[in-house]
C-alpha cells in the first residue's frame, strides 16, 4: 500500500531523524532500500556513541533539526526516534502530532495496518497522564480501555493476557502487541500507512487534514506537558504534600472541581497495587491537570504538570491558547512558585 501511494504521489516527502541513535540503519532500509524514499529523507542516521553530542529525546525542543527542516522543506512527514528506538515524533509542516493524539489515530485506523488486519484489536491502553482521546475510540469500537501508571511493565502484563493490542504514553512511546515494548519505528510506519490508506479515498489527505477529521469525528483532547526539571527536592515535596490536602469545589469562580486524588492502579491481572502514582485534578468539564514528581535525589527533582481539555466545537486552536486558563490555575492551585522558586519550565511538550 505503501510503495503503491508513493508511485501514485510522487510529491509526498519524508524526513527521518534518527538522532544518531540505533535505529539510522533500520530507517535506511525500511525508508530507503524498502519503500524507495530519496538517501535525502535520512538526517543524523549514522550511530554515534554520544549522539553526536546531542540529546537523543524525540521531542520539539531536543529534535530542533529535524523540526527546522520539516518547516523550511515544506516536508509532508517528518519522524524521529529516540537513541534505544522505542520512543517517536510525528509531524508535518503544518502539524505537531502530539503522543496522546497519534496513539488515537493509529487505534482508529487500525484496521487499514496489515498486522491487525489478522489478529485483530483485543483492547486499547494508555498511562495515566496520557491525554483521553483513546478512551474515546476505544467507546466508539467498543473496545476494553486501560488505564494504567507510567511504566511499560503494566501494558505488558496486558499484553501476555491477549487484552491489549494498541497503547501509548505521552512521553513519545507507543506500541502494540507485536512485540512486549514501544517501538518508535512500527509507529512511524503505521502513520504511512495510514496517510496511504486515506489518501485512497481523499487524495492529497495530509497529516493536517487527517489530524482534522479525527478531530470532527470525536471532538479534540487539548494537551501540554510542562517539566521543570532539577528543581530543590524538598520545595517539590513540600507541593505535593500541599496537593494532596486540596478539596473538591468552585476555584476562581470558573472551574469546578469534581475529583482529587493520587492514582492507585489495581493490576486486573496479576491484582497487585501500585499507589501514590500522581496527583489527579479532574474538573466538571472533564478538563484534567495531573501533578507527577520524579528523581527526588542529589541532582533534584523533576517536577511534571500534564494538563488537558477536551473540546468539539473549536479543534483547531493553538494549544497552548486553548490551555492558559488551565496553565494558570494549575499555577495558583500548586502554589509552583512558593515551593520551588520557578517561574518558568524547563521544557513545554
Amino acid at each position: 500500500l505503501i510503495r503503491k501511494f508513493r508511485q501514485e504521489a510522487p510529491e509526498f516527502s519524508l524526513l527521518f531523524d534518527a538522532l544518531n541513535g540505533v535505529t539510522g540503519p533500520y530507517g535506511r532500509r525500511i525508508f530507503v532500500e524498502e519503500l524507495g524514499f530519496p538517501e535525502s529523507c535520512l538526517e543524523q542516521c549514522t550511530p554515534l556513541e554520544d549522539f553526536g553530542g546531542s540529546h537523543p529525546d524525540p521531542n520539539l525542543t531536543y529534535a530542533h533539526k529535524l523540526v527546522e527542516r520539516v518547516n523550511r522543506e515544506i516536508i509532508t512527514l517528518g519522524a524521529a526516534s529516540d537513541g534505544d528506538g522505542d520512543r517517536n515524533m510525528v509531524l508535518s509542516h503544518d502539524w505537531f502530532v502530539t503522543p496522546s493524539d497519534s496513539v488515537a489515530v493509529i487505534a482508529h485506523y487500525a484496521e487499514c495496518i496489515p498486522y491487525f488486519k489478522r489478529t485483530g484489536v483485543q483492547g486499547l491502553a494508555r498511562s495515566m497522564p496520557t491525554s483521553c482521546a483513546i478512551d474515546r475510540v476505544a467507546a466508539a469500537k467498543g473496545l476494553e480501555v486501560f488505564e494504567v501508571p507510567t511504566g511499560w511493565k503494566f501494558f505488558g502484563n496486558l499484553m501476555d493476557a491477549g487484552r491489549l493490542s494498541i497503547c501509548g504514553e505521552e512521553s513519545f512511546g507507543t506500541g502494540s502487541d507485536h512485540i512486549r515494548e514501544k517501538d518508535g519505528i512500527w509507529a512511524i510506519v503505521a502513520w504511512l500507512n495510514i496517510i496511504a490508506h486515506v489518501n485512497q479515498t481523499k487524495p492529497g489527505a495530509t497529516v493536517r487534514s487527517i489530524m482534522l477529521d479525527f478531530f470532527a469525528t470525536y471532538g479534540r483532547n487539548y494537551f501540554t506537558r510542562y517539566d521543570y526539571e532539577e528543581v530543590e527536592s524538598a520545595g517539590a515535596s513540600q507541593m505535593m504534600d500541599h496537593l494532596r490536602t486540596l478539596k473538591p469545589g468552585v476555584y476562581d469562580n470558573e472551574y469546578t472541581i469534581v475529583n482529587i486524588d493520587d492514582f492507585e492502579y489495581t493490576d486486573p491481572i496479576d491484582k497487585s497495587v501500585t499507589k501514590n502514582q500522581g496527583v489527579r485534578i479532574v474538573f466538571e468539564d472533564t478538563s484534567r491537570i495531573i501533578f507527577r514528581l520524579s528523581g527526588t535525589g542529589s541532582q533534584g527533582a523533576t517536577v511534571r504538570i500534564y494538563i488537558e481539555r477536551y473540546d468539539d466545537q473549536s479543534v483547531d486552536m493553538d494549544a497552548q491558547d486553548a490551555l492558559k486558563p488551565l496553565v494558570d490555575i494549575a499555577r495558583k492551585l500548586s502554589m509552583l512558585e512558593k515551593f520551588t522558586g520557578r517561574t518558568e519550565p524547563t521544557v513545554i511538550t
